[in-house]
């Protein structure tokens, strides 16, 4: 049999095929995904998910004069594929390659970038807009998972869309999970109305029936939409929620049935005003591990697409690990010394390790969905009440709440302790979830305690120093391994806004800040071996309050001060450090090596490091011209 997905090269080409080639189609496009990912890891089950939906999507509209928009890009490697991408899409996630997520700048068939999720239906409302503000008759589709759908952004959008009557569809993707499984009232929502089977059958059999009467006119067809409205109030105690909110609702039907996808999207389309197409897939479809173990299935590392089995990691006692399981057993310990101890995740228990606690103390850690805003003043109301919560959430997500850090937990003077996981640069997910932004965001607000560990055992101190204080606190630390295999110390208290040195030196000092001080540390070693010229290396640990101190101790003693940090140079560390400067006299030179005022592209962390100019050799490089 001739290989289908060979000859498309963009949507038009597929949408030259007879429908009855589309199941072909299908196949050879989750095939491909599947021997593409086993090779070079990426979103895998979310992608697997949608095969069928973004086959019918591409085969009924006119993409990309209609505009489709992805919320998030976890479901759209087979987008990538059918749209231009298939040659290159071994790249995906690498340095110089495809992105991970759609990117305007990628392709026109990427109606908006995807990285952070909720955003789809506003996007696709404003564009709605602009299509009419502009005369132009164009479909725009917004595609949001069930997950992203625990956003508060969506329900603001969904609000607003159903109110204006915008002339968008709206395709709900209802496959019960994000990354792990979904939680809140509108996940039993869904639920009830996917297992009504009494219900969905016979709506159907009304609406089937409606439409062969519709041929004696409008109003035959119009009293079988009241009824269809009426059996929804019988079988559910309200009315269905997206009606309610302004909206046409049509399913649910079978993600996976391309045929009834594509009939569909053909017939809705026709329709104008706010619509939403109910669509229920499956997470993994097709790959049976993928199936069973949605969570572990998410984002794997490289596997064997015959047998199923993962590629097997170095034995974990013989590397560091991951700071994210540090965090994680320590706040269980935490946890067991204090019952006023809280966890909070917005989805992200599995990935941040806040899952250890919950599994340990499932009525202490709570996962909020997507829904980052909710977290921070849950957190807020908690700690209004005598609780010592942890609120975790990865540092480019926190950005989706600053205004509740600000007004909810810092003006209050709360306890409330952020541990802002996947700080700095996280390799291949790229320029939508770097961590690039927290230390400038954060330093800025008043009452607010910032640090960043030089290690797992320092993480864990800090958390230490976190729990026995009494005001807004913010760790961050970066995604990967620690430095110790035996991190698991009993904990102190830091001296908060005091630093250490870590080498004495002469002429040039290196003030870091987090992780990135180790590469700093061993830098100042290779320079002195090769030239018996030592740097000052300085561990600073808090960017606010900065030890000022120790800043105009080293401002006495040496000529050039470099700062190295893995965030953004405006407004960051270095910045902090310039202004300990002032208060001191200072003629020398500062060198401040971090991220520029740009965004930084995909790769893995070293390529990255490298690109910045933040790797050992940077680093060596700036020490040696500086000595």
């Amino acid at each position: 049999m001739e290989n289908l997905l060979d000859h498309i090269e963009t949507p038009q080409d597929l949408r030259k095929l007879g429908i009855e080639q589309l199941p072909q189609v299908c196949k050879e496009l989750r095939d491909f995904i599947i021997d593409e990912s086993s090779r070079n890891p990426g979103h895998f089950g979310a992608s697997l998910g949608t095969v069928e939906l973004t086959v019918a999507l591409h085969y009924a509209f006119n993409t990309p004069e209609d505009r489709l928009i992805w919320d998030v890009g976890h479901q759209a490697y087979g987008h990538k594929i059918l749209t231009g991408r298939k040659k290159e899409f071994s790249t995906n996630r690498k340095f110089g390659g495809l992105s991970g997520f759609p990117n305007p700048q990628e392709s026109d068939y990427d109606s908006f970038i995807a990285g952070h999720s909720s955003i789809s239906i506003s996007a696709a409302t404003g564009m709605a807009i602009a299509a009419k503000a502009k005369g132009e008759e164009r479909q725009i589709v917004a595609v949001i998972g069930d997950g992203a759908l625990t956003g508060g952004e969506a329900f603001e959008a969904l609000d607003y869309a159903g109110g204006s009557k915008a002339d968008i569809l709206v395709i709900l993707n209802d496959n019960d999970m994000a990354i792990d499984a979904n939680v809140g009232g509108l996940h039993q929502y869904l639920i009830d109305v996917i297992t009504s089977k009494t219900y969905n059958k016979l709506r159907d059999k009304t609406w089937n029936f409606s439409t062969r009467l519709s041929q004696f006119g409008p109003d035959i067809r119009d009293f079988f939409k009241k009824m269809i409205r009426g059996l929804k109030s019988l079988f559910f105690k309200e009315s269905n929620l997206f009606e309610s909110l302004g909206f046409r609702y049509f399913g649910p039907i079978d993600g996976h049935n391309v045929f009834q996808l594509t009939r569909t999207l053909q017939d809705i389309q026709k329709i104008q005003g706010p619509k939403l197409l109910h669509v229920v897939t499956q997470k993994g479809k097709g790959f049976k591990p993928a199936e069973e173990e949605q969570t572990e299935w998410h984002a794997p590392r490289k596997f064997d697409k015959q047998t199923g089995e993962m590629i097997p990691l170095p034995d974990k006692n013989t590397i560091p690990p991951k700071y994210q399981e540090v965090f994680g057993e320590t706040l269980l310990e935490l946890a067991q010394k204090d019952k006023r101890v809280m966890g909070v995740t917005p989805a992200m228990a599995t990935g941040c390790s806040m899952n250890i606690l919950m599994k340990a103390m499932p009525d202490r850690a709570f996962d909020v969905g997507i829904a980052e805003q909710h977290a921070v003043t849950m957190s807020a109301g908690m700690a209004k009440e005598g609780l010592i919560p942890f609120c975790n959430i990865y540092s480019t997500f926190m950005q989706r709440a600053y205004d509740q850090v600000i007004h909810d937990v810092a003006l209050q003077n709360l306890h409330v302790i952020f541990c802002l996981d996947r700080a700095g640069l996280v390799g291949a997910d790229g320029v939508t979830h770097h961590g690039l932004f927290d230390i400038p965001y954060m330093r800025a607000v008043p009452n607010m305690i910032v640090g960043a560990p030089l290690n797992e055992k320092e993480l864990r101190n800090m958390m230490y120093t976190a729990y026995l204080g009494s005001q807004p606190f913010a760790i961050r630390y970066p995604r990967g391994n620690g430095e110790f295999l035996d991190w698991k110390q009993e904990m102190a208290e830091l001296p908060i806004g005091k630093g250490e040195c870590l080498r004495e030196g002469k002429k040039v000092a290196v003030l870091t800040i987090g992780h990135v001080g180790n590469t700093a540390l061993k830098a100042a070693d290779k320079v002195y071996t090769e030239t018996g010229k030592m740097a000052g290396v300085y561990n600073m640990r808090w960017v606010k309050p900065i030890d000022k101190e120790l800043v105009q101790q080293v401002a006495r003693s040496y000529n050039i001060i470099i700062t190295v940090e893995d965030g953004m140079l405006a407004g960051g560390f270095g910045s902090a450090v310039l202004e300990a400067l002032q208060e001191c006299p200072f003629a020398g030179k500062v060198v401040r090596l971090g991220i520029n005022d740009e965004f930084v592209p995909h790769g893995t962390q070293q390529e990255l490091y490298k690109l910045c100019g933040i790797d050992f050799d940077g680093i060596v490089s700036c020490i040696e011209n500086n000595l």
